[in-house]
């Protein structure tokens, strides 16, 4: 455990809530919420929408006013205190701006589109800035002020994940000496359209892990933490080890013996200096994708033979693509806090029909409660084999 990044604070959204309590008792209680059935094209599907929630506010730049931006504001708002006092202490330009999302700007592209289409000329004030993939970061550093680094990682469903490893990465390269890091994400029509022409879209709410997993259901959602190499006051979580692999043997598909996803594992408790044994809870990927958790469930096997309490989050959630990863730390850390008192777990939501041809996980049933619970571990896996595991840990004296 050479090199943790404290957890200054942390906020988050998704169609459970918008609020740590409302999402959390959801997600132990197995209350599944926002999923809606709209038309995409000439097709309808199941997403996990922000729409039940209080509306989004503009934000105040209108240069950067669209519906990925406003999530974020929605979010990252609440954490100004924390970030202004790290201001303080190192400078603003010592604060860095790290952000995992796949939306680059669609909003306004096909807005862009479909007046070009139809008088020959784009809209005014339009500019391609506005679909650069570090637009979701660039807002953040406008909106705070900050002058320290400031990217963007879109390696789809492990991007905010690998935002977390560039973060660590830098402060400890001595970059910056903090930083906002997370992710953001929406279900977009390009989105949609896109993972439908892969046949990765399930007709009904997706089923991780299931016999009858038939894909993933999209959803809109948000999560952002303040991170540093040390704590303004008395820090209760950190990030204490870290983990990534690259298999790159398809361009979508993971290798199906789950070895990408075993060395990224590995390779996070080498770097916490744990062992399996140590692991109270992991949030799976589980995508509900057939590749996808056929190959988790063969590398968690390898990993944690004895059996770990474990379950995706997705099948109440959806997928939020490049939040994902930050979206279910942030669950990790729900489950780690103080009001947690009775070691409650984030429900794995499904049809309870394991697919026989799967190792078998201890996926979490309602009302379990883990007899301890002080480090977890979270899984992302992305598009060309990109492969990360984060552990989040309590302070101890």
């Amino acid at each position: 455990m050479m090199r943790p990044l404290y957890i200054e604070d942390y906020n988050l959204i998704c169609s459970l809530g918008d609020s740590r309590a409302q999402v959390w008792n959801r997600l132990v209680s197995g209350t599944r919420a926002g999923f809606v059935r709209k038309k995409f094209g000439e097709m309808q599907r199941y997403v996990a929408t922000l729409d039940e929630l209080p509306a989004l506010l503009p934000v105040k730049n209108l240069f950067f006013d669209n519906r990925v931006n406003r999530i974020s504001n929605k979010v990252v708002e609440p954490l100004r205190s924390t970030v202004e006092a790290l201001g303080a202490k190192y400078g603003k330009d010592r604060i860095a701006v790290i952000v995992g999302s796949c939306d680059n700007g669609s909003e306004a592209s096909l807005a862009a589109l479909e007046q070009f289409r139809a008088t020959g000329s784009f809209p005014g004030g339009y500019s391609l800035e506005m679909q650069r993939a570090d637009f979701a970061a660039r807002f953040i550093a406008d909106l705070f002020g900050l002058a320290g680094p400031v990217m963007c990682h879109s390696t789809a469903c492990a991007s905010s994940a690998s935002a977390f490893v560039s973060a660590r990465n830098m402060i400890y390269a001595g970059v910056c000496d903090a930083a906002v890091v997370g992710g953001v994400d929406i279900a977009s029509l390009p989105v949609v359209l896109g993972f439908s022409s892969l046949e990765a879209v399930s007709p009904e709410p997706a089923n991780p892990f299931s016999a009858n997993r038939a894909g993933i259901t999209l959803g809109d959602g948000a999560a952002f933490f303040v991170v540093s190499r040390e704590p303004l006051a008395k820090a209760s979580l950190r990030l204490c080890g870290t983990g990534e692999s690259a298999d790159a043997d398809n361009m979508t598909a993971p290798l199906a013996d789950g070895s990408g996803a075993r060395q990224a594992m590995l390779a996070a408790l080498r770097d916490a200096a744990l062992s399996p044994a140590d692991i109270d809870y992991v949030n799976l990927h589980g995508t509900g994708t057939r590749l996808n958790d056929a190959m988790e469930s063969v590398a968690m096997d390898s990993v944690f033979p004895q059996g770990v309490p474990a379950s995706s989050t997705k099948g109440l959630t959806g997928h939020t693509l490049g939040a994902a990863a930050a979206l279910e730390l942030a669950f990790c850390c729900l489950a780690l806090s103080p009001e947690n008192a009775e070691h409650a777990l984030p429900v794995h939501f499904w049809d309870g029909k394991y697919d026989a041809a799967l190792p078998h996980l201890n996926l979490v049933p309602h009302g379990f409660c883990a007899w301890r619970l002080r480090t977890c571990m979270s899984n992302s896996y992305g598009f060309g084999g990109c492969n990360v595991s984060l552990i989040v840990d309590k302070v101890t004296e």
